[in-house]
């Protein structure tokens, strides 16, 4: 709201932001609820479903991090930070699949 008010934004980048910024939440929320559940459950299929929504979700966070029309200082803060913890995430659902994985073969 705040850069389409005050910005010279074109009106279909400001449609495409908007709508990509809606697909962002549904991914994360999708991701996370996956990744939650594959964690209490102990379950293998969720954490990998998880796992593999963390590349869109990455992609999305590197999209409003460079790509976006008006890339304001604080968004790529923000993005920057969210793409780090991304990283952090798929390293541990990784190291958390294989535990899963060992703990199976007992």
């Amino acid at each position: 709201m705040y850069k389409g008010l005050l910005l010279p934004y074109p009106t279909a980048n400001l449609v495409l932001d908007v709508v990509m910024l809606f697909l962002f939440l549904g991914i994360e929320v999708i991701r996370l609820f996956f990744a939650t559940k594959g964690n209490l459950c102990q379950r293998m299929m969720p954490l990998g479903i998880s796992l593999a929504m963390t590349f869109p979700s990455a992609m999305m966070a590197f999209y409003y991090f460079l790509v976006q029309t008006y890339v304001l200082r604080l968004e790529a803060v923000m993005s920057a930070i969210l793409l780090i913890f991304c990283g952090l995430e798929l390293v541990l659902e990784v190291f958390t699949l294989a535990t899963f994985n060992s703990m199976d073969t007992y």
